[in-house]
């Protein structure tokens, strides 16, 4: 058995750094993730005004109910989709001038229907450039509250987003849903907002789904990271490919992450799995059977089933992921694209894809500065020599250390196989 370490949860860290910041007193959160995306969610909360204390295995975080200590900042969130989408709402909560740009990756991404419910709520906010994305301009002046509409069929981060301001504003906020995507991220969010102090209430309604987001704010803690669970998809992925075990501390019954459903893919395609309350463990049999599956609550592990795909024994087809569409690139077709490179036979829909069982030859893969390209076809190239990648180096965004440990994982592999 294998036993894995996985850095910690990007998403839950994003959300607890705009909880700590929000919050009255100082929060320390303990094993955050240390990547690009969340050093630039950090970098983004000093440039406002915040105090972060970035230690090896600890963050503390000063926070504020009342919004951003800074008057005026500029804010530049990289590549981060939840820093871009995160803090422009966290400092329509305060009172100043605040821009905010992103990298071209990034600016390519919509933030429309957030800024259409910053706009909603009273917020002057100017898109400065192309309408519905970033660089924004944001004039704040706290925020009243009150009811909105939103349509978070595209993306769960725009209602994340939202509800973690509701308790900023002076009234609270009711916010109906009209489409929800990625629908386990919204628990990941109010299971942390609990956490920190806030309860909020869900109903249905037949216009959609209503969250009441009460007022009064947040209040500090220590609060714990888990591993990331869409990282943990890659060394599930490959111990199903190569006949192995890999365990991942950490990840139990209890982890919040709606992404650790990817393993009951795993175990539909012929993988054993164990799901302890410390621990998740996948052990390939030797054969992956073909299957059509739906993967709209867990997305981001699409292009690691994508590039496993290949190595089953029937085809395999990913259904209602449309809005992969929308990541860092477009996500299902950059699957196609690099598997018909590799000699794979694809075909593509709005929202699927689906992929034969083919012996996938040696390729460069594009990875469109996309980290989960790399992570996931590092899986197919276990059992595809020459496998090589563009841009191997854009994996800063989410693991630094990736290439390292699976590289480890590969030898560690190998030796066993040869003393056998």
């Amino acid at each position: 058995m294998t036993i894995v370490d996985v850095p910690g949860s990007k998403s839950i860290t994003a959300r607890a750094l705009f909880l700590a910041a929000a919050a009255e007193g100082t929060t320390t959160l303990v094993r955050p993730l240390l990547s690009d995306d969340t050093e630039g969610f950090a970098e983004g909360l000093l440039a406002l005004g915040y105090r972060v204390e970035r230690r090896p295995d600890r963050w503390l975080v000063q926070g504020s109910p009342t919004g951003p200590a800074a008057r005026e900042a500029r804010v530049y969130c990289r590549d981060g989709a939840t820093t871009a989408r995160f803090l422009p709402a966290l400092a329509a909560a305060g009172r100043g001038d605040f821009r905010f740009d992103a990298s071209a990756q990034m600016r390519r991404r919509p933030v429309a229907p957030l800024t259409r419910a910053l706009r909603g709520l009273g917020v002057e906010v100017r898109h400065l450039e192309a309408e519905g994305h970033h660089p924004l301009g944001i004039t704040a002046d706290g925020i009243e509250g009150g009811e909105l509409t939103l349509d978070a069929g595209e993306s769960s981060q725009y209602l994340t987003a939202l509800l973690m301001l509701g308790p900023l504003t002076r009234q609270g906020l009711r916010i109906t849903v009209t489409r929800l995507v990625s629908a386990p991220y919204v628990e990941i969010t109010l299971a942390m907002m609990r956490a920190f102090g806030v309860e909020v209430e869900r109903r249905d309604s037949p216009e959609g789904e209503v969250f009441d987001v009460p007022p009064g704010g947040y209040r500090a803690t220590t609060y714990a990271i888990e591993p990331d669970a869409s990282t943990a998809s890659y060394f599930f992925a490959a111990a199903a490919l190569m006949g192995h075990e890999v365990t991942v501390a950490g990840l139990g019954r209890g982890a919040l992450q709606g992404d650790l459903r990817f393993v009951e893919v795993l175990e539909r395609m012929g993988a054993r799995v164990r799901v302890t309350d410390e621990a998740t463990t996948v052990a390939g049999t030797g054969t992956l059977d073909g299957l059509t599956v739906n993967m709209r609550d867990v997305s981001d592990t699409m292009p690691t089933l994508a590039a496993l795909a290949p190595f089953a024994s029937g085809p395999v087809r990913i259904e209602d992921v449309a809005n992969t569409r929308v990541k860092e690139c477009d996500r299902l077709e950059a699957c196609a694209e690099n598997l018909r490179r590799m000699g794979v036979p694809v075909r593509t829909g709005p929202d699927w894809i689906e992929i034969d069982p083919a012996a996938p030859g040696p390729a460069e893969i594009a990875t469109h500065g996309d980290h989960r390209m790399v992570m996931s076809f590092a899986v197919a190239s276990l059992r595809t020599p020459g496998v090589t990648f563009d841009d191997p180096g854009c994996v800063r965004k989410t693991f630094p250390g990736f290439h390292e440990a699976f590289a480890a994982l590969r030898e560690q592999w190998q030796g066993l196989a040869a003393r056998r």
